[in-house]
Parts: structure tokens; C-alpha cells; sequence
């Protein structure tokens, strides 16, 4: 029938009877626990890449290099995505509710697109690049961008996928992507580098992990998903409403990005790339701890979509009310824990001559908790049909960000730029929360409370961390320090009640 997933295909009817059977929380959790896990292990992935490569396979200017070249892609990234993928995730959520033959038609189009866009956007990028060797003047960049465009290609593809499978609610596919993307990319990264070819090996290493993951999702959507449903076709309608709602996407989105990676390049631009080398690697420290947020931010948010599609806005309320009282929890603590340890650690870990990247990944230590409640709403708002509001909000902030930077980066340096993250990410932090509420009718009481709470917590944890740190003496010191610091946190929100250890572990098992 059409309208319908194919019903003669197995696999379309146990995914079905899979879905029916699972509850909400269920699939939330089960989504978590498939991203948390894949992401920690890229994340030890991408740890394990950030040392070999600070410490042992690139001087610290040529590190600097490295995540220019890297900003300078993410930026050129935002004309190749126009926020197409995140608009297609956000109609096939919906439609395969309630028009699940439209699916192929939006995949088809949102790619076609994609790849068009790709094409236009890869070209500019090395018609530009003696542009950008001159104004940052890095001679490197004239041949490294070749590399660069390469690199393009393949990541914005990759990160199509993610979107798609989100929007399909199987985020454990998202996560199989990652997985292969950021393990591939230690082995190539390390080997080529290892070999002695520098940045441009390095970035190569880039490309092969991307396109490998790449070629693994072009792979799983067509024969789980596009396959799977008899092609209805669709409309011009259906196609401009999906093209419309990617402009605030896209806005926003670019926002985010511009907030992401403009930073580097100004910093590149104002001073060098040993003190990019700083800004990067303390930004690089903080994404590693935000792993379990962006994690549960992926997996719960096309819950609201489906929540508000039911006529459930309580639920998605208790949803995020409870998700924001596990963000206090695990990072309020984690920011007083960055700042106690944060000299020790970079100059233990990365050497002595990183050394100036301290102040910064302590100012960056409150731009944690931002990040972290950020992430576990911004998607959710897309969702809820708010990306508009959203993408207003991010772009003033961001305008403002580049405004702090240019400001204070020539009077403060490189830590003016983590100030100026902090000052306007914290500001669009709140106004998502604002208009969260706006949709869902927060309980701020009850948000109050634990964020009262947790800040306590903190607080016991953090001083006992203060009278330890001098002893950090050494790698095992330190480990040890950290150790003891995340056992008084333990103690501390079990004895407060909390969190129920027994009740956590069975829903994670």
C-alpha cells in the first residue's frame, strides 16, 4: 500500500514491531547508551590523537596549523550544509508518523541538494586560497587548502548521515558512523604524521577517516531506510517547506559554528598559531568532558518532536526538567574541578610548552556548563518547530562574540577569546532555556532546587580538590587527584539523595 513501509520486506516489520514495543524512555536510554558509548570512545580516540600529536608528532606552531586549516573548513562547511540536513531529519521525523511514503522523496531531494551546494562551496574554497594564505599570512595555506577542499567533501557528507539517522530516531547508526570516523582518522593521522609528512599528512588522515564513514552511511541509509518504504513521491509543497524551514536552521547553525571556529582564526589572525595551539587544545579539553551531554542532547531530542506531535507537552516538560537536573549534576562539578586541576594537567599531559593554554581552559571551565545545558536543548527546539527563534538568538550572540574578540583579543590575548566564548555563549544558553519554557511550561521551582543543590556539591567537592592539587606533582599524582575528587563527588550527591545508584545502574544495564 502506499503511504506505508513496504510491508513484504522482515526487516521493515521487525523495526516496527522493535519501535512499538519499546517505550519512550526505552528508546531514549537505549539511544544514550549507543551514543554515550560510541562518543567515548572516539572521544578516547580523539585523545589519544590530541597527545600523539602535541607532544610528539607536531611542533606546537604546526598544531596550530592544523586547526586553523580545521576552522577554516568548519566555516566553509556552513554554505555546503544550509542547515538541509538538519530540516530533512526534522520532516522525516514527523513523516514517518503520519506520511511515511514521502520519506525517499525527502532523503532524494535534501542529497541532491547537498551535493550541489558541496560542489559550489569546494571550488570557492581553492579559488580562494592564496586569499587566505595572504590575509592570515601562513604561506602554507596556498597548497595545503587543495587538502582542505578534500577534507570538505567528505565531512559534510559524513555529518549528512548523522543528521538523517537522528531524524530516523536510530541514533545507534549515528553512532556507528562516528565510531568509524574518529578511530579510522588516530590510525591514519598518526601513521601519515609518523611518517614524517607533517600537517598535510595530517589532514590527509582527516580525509580518509571522514570518507570511510562516509561511504559506511551512504551504505546503511539506503538499504535501512530508503529501500524500506514505497516511494509516494512528493511535492514542490513538501520541498519548499523543507528548503524554508532549513533557513533559520541554517542560521543558526552557522551561528554556532562562527562561535566555534571564528575565534581560532581571529586568534590566528591577531597573534600566531602557537597561541591558536592554546585556544584549540583548551576548546579540545572541554569537548572531551561534554561528551555524555551532547550525547544525551542527540538522543532525547527528536523525543520533544514526537511528544509535541502527540499532544504530550507535560511529558516533554518532565523530560527536559530531568534532563537539566543530570546536566547540574555532572557538570557544575566538572567546571570547579577544571579550573582546581587545570595547570597541573595541561603541563603534566601536554608539556611545559603549552603552558599558556591554563588561563584559558579556566575561563573555559564555565563555558562547560553552558555547553552542557546548551546541548541538551538547542536540538530539542528544532524539534518543537523553534529553530527561527532560535537562529535570531544565536546570531545576535554571535555577532557579539566576534565583536569581544576583536576587542579583547589584542588587549588579553588569547584569553580574551575564551571570555568573550564565555560571555555571549552563557547568554544564549539562557535565552534557549527561555524559550524551552515557552514551549513547555518549565517548573523553575523544582529547577531551582537542584541547581541549588548541585552548586553545593560543587562546592564540598571543590574544596577538598584544593587541598590536593599541590600534590599533583606527576601523571599518576594527578590521576590520583582526580580520582579522589570524582569519589567525594560520588559521596556527596549519594548522601544528599540525589541520585539513587541502584535506580541508575538498572536503567543503564
Amino acid at each position: 500500500m502506499a503511504g506505508t513501509p513496504a510491508t513484504n520486506c522482515p526487516e521493515t516489520e521487525l523495526l516496527t514491531d522493535e519501535l512499538s514495543s519499546m517505550s519512550l524512555t526505552d528508546r531514549i536510554l537505549d539511544g544514550f547508551k549507543a551514543t554515550l558509548g560510541a562518543r567515548l570512545v572516539n572521544n578516547i580516540a580523539n585523545g589519544l590523537l590530541l597527545l600523539l600529536l602535541a607532544r610528539f608528532l607536531l611542533s606546537n606552531d604546526q598544531y596550530g596549523l592544523l586547526f586553523t586549516i580545521i576552522s577554516i573548513v568548519a566555516i566553509a562547511q556552513l554554505g555546503a550544509d544550509l542547515g538541509l540536513a538538519r530540516s530533512a531529519a526534522r520532516y522525516i521525523s514527523e513523516k514517518k508518523e503520519t506520511e511515511p511514503s514521502v520519506i525517499p522523496y525527502l532523503v532524494r531531494t535534501s542529497l541532491r541538494y547537498r551535493m550541489l551546494l558541496l560542489g559550489i562551496v569546494a571550488v570557492a574554497l581553492i579559488v580562494t586560497r592564496d586569499v587566505l594564505a595572504t590575509v592570515l599570512e601562513i604561506p602554507e595555506l596556498s597548497t595545503l587548502m587543495w587538502l582542505a577542499a578534500g577534507y570538505l567533501l567528505f565531512q559534510s557528507l559524513y555529518s549528512y548521515h548523522l543528521s538523517l539517522f537522528q531524524g530516523f530516531n536510530r541514533v545507534n547508526l549515528s553512532a556507528v558512523l562516528e565510531v568509524i570516523n574518529n578511530v579510522t582518522r588516530v590510525l591514519f593521522v598518526v601513521g601519515l604524521t609518523a611518517l614524517g609528512l607533517g600537517v598535510a599528512g595530517a589532514l590527509f588522515g582527516y580525509i580518509l577517516g571522514a570518507a570511510l564513514a562516509t561511504v559506511a552511511g551512504l551504505v546503511l541509509l539506503y538499504r535501512r531506510f530508503y529501500t524500506q518504504y514505497v516511494d509516494g513521491g512528493g511535492d514542490k509543497s513538501l520541498r519548499n517547506r523543507m528548503l524554508k524551514y532549513s533557513v533559520p536552521l541554517t542560521a543558526s547553525h552557522s551561528a554556532n559554528i562562527l562561535d566555534r571556529q571564528v575565534d581560532t582564526i581571529l586568534v590566528a589572525f591577531f597573534i600566531n598559531p602557537v597561541a591558536v595551539s592554546y585556544y584549540v587544545l583548551s576548546k579540545q579539553v572541554t569537548e572531551f568532558v561534554l561528551v555524555p551531554a551532547s550525547s544525551l542532547g542527540f538522543s532525547v531530542s527528536p523525543a520533544y518532536g514526537e511528544e509535541k506531535a502527540n499532544e504530550s507537552l507535560d511529558r516533554a516538560a518532565r523530560i527536559y526538567e530531568t534532563t537539566l537536573q543530570y546536566m547540574f549534576l555532572l557538570y557544575i562539578p566538572a567546571a570547579v574541578g577544571i579550573l582546581l586541576v587545570a595547570e597541573p594537567a595541561i603541563t603534566l599531559i601536554f608539556g611545559t610548552e603549552y603552558a599558556g593554554a591554563t588561563p584559558v581552559l579556566q575561563v573555559l571551565s564555565v563555558y562547560v556548563v553552558f555547553q552542557a545545558i546548551t546541548g541538551v536543548t538547542t536540538q530539542g527546539l528544532d524539534y518543537l518547530g523553534r529553530a527561527k527563534t532560535r537562529a535570531y538568538a544565536k546570531g545576535a550572540t554571535s555577532v557579539a562574540n566576534v565583536g569581544l574578540n576583536i576587542a579583547l583579543i589584542p588587549i588579553y590575548g588569547v584569553t580574551g577569546a575564551a571570555v568573550a566564548t564565555v560571555l555571549t555563549f552563557g547568554t544564549y544558553t539562557l535565552v534557549n532555556v527561555y524559550v524551552m519554557h515557552s514551549e513547555l511550561s518549565l517548573d523553575f521551582v523544582r529547577i531551582g532546587r537542584s541547581l541549588a543543590v548541585t552548586s553545593a556539591i560543587a562546592c564540598g567537592m571543590g574544596l577538598s580538590v584544593l587541598f590536593l592539587v599541590p600534590y599533583a606533582s606527576s601523571i599518576p599524582a594527578l590521576f590520583g587527584v582526580i580520582a579522589l575528587g570524582i569519589a567525594i563527588w560520588g559521596v556527596l550527591v549519594t548522601a544528599s539523595g540525589v541520585v539513587d545508584p541502584r535506580e541508575t545502574i538498572a536503567q543503564l544495564t
